[in-house]
């Protein structure tokens, strides 16, 4: 099972589109999880409507009509492997077993805000993965998203993070 990870698209604040490797990889992705920060109710319409399944929950900059469609908390069984997809996590410092006595039950947690890659696991087993943005480096010296896999016996593989190009003007 192939998965799509995206957070943070903010558009059309942060970029006026989502990049063009972004938009090819949506259909070709099982499963696409976002872990919110969408901004606008348009790049969710767009994104369910190429996306085969999404998993996605709303962000601190998503206003009523986003938080009305979307919760703060997602929970997918995938391949049988736990997901639960959130905005927020907390400061750095202590993220991993602030989150494993969060979400006890959940195999993978996917998160966003800090628009920071992050590829980590707790002392529990859960492992922690934030995507980035793929339009809002902020102060990374790249827009990211990223890619894994769900074998068919249930194990996280190949999970990649793709680096974007700059954008043009």
């Amino acid at each position: 099972m192939h998965l799509l990870l995206l957070s943070d698209t903010h558009l059309p604040k942060r970029a006026k589109h989502l990049p063009e490797a972004l938009l090819t990889e949506l259909p070709r992705a099982d499963v696409v999880l976002h872990a919110g920060d969408w901004v606008d109710t348009a790049t969710l319409d767009l994104v369910e409507t190429r996306s085969r399944r999404l998993v996605a929950v709303y962000g601190n900059n998503d206003g009523p009509d986003l938080r009305a469609r979307l919760p703060e908390v997602a929970y997918a069984d995938l391949g049988g492997l736990r997901f639960a997809v959130v905005h927020e996590t907390g400061p750095a410092q202590g993220r991993e077993a602030r989150c494993a006595a969060r979400f006890p039950d959940v195999d993978v947690l996917v998160f966003g805000h800090s628009h920071i890659p992050w590829d980590s696991a707790a002392d529990t087993g859960l492992r922690l993965l934030n995507p980035g943005s793929p339009t809002d480096r902020r102060r990374q010296p790249h827009c990211t998203y990223m890619t894994a896999t769900v074998t068919d016996g249930g194990r996280l593989t190949d999970v990649v993070l793709h680096r974007l190009p700059p954008r043009q003007a």
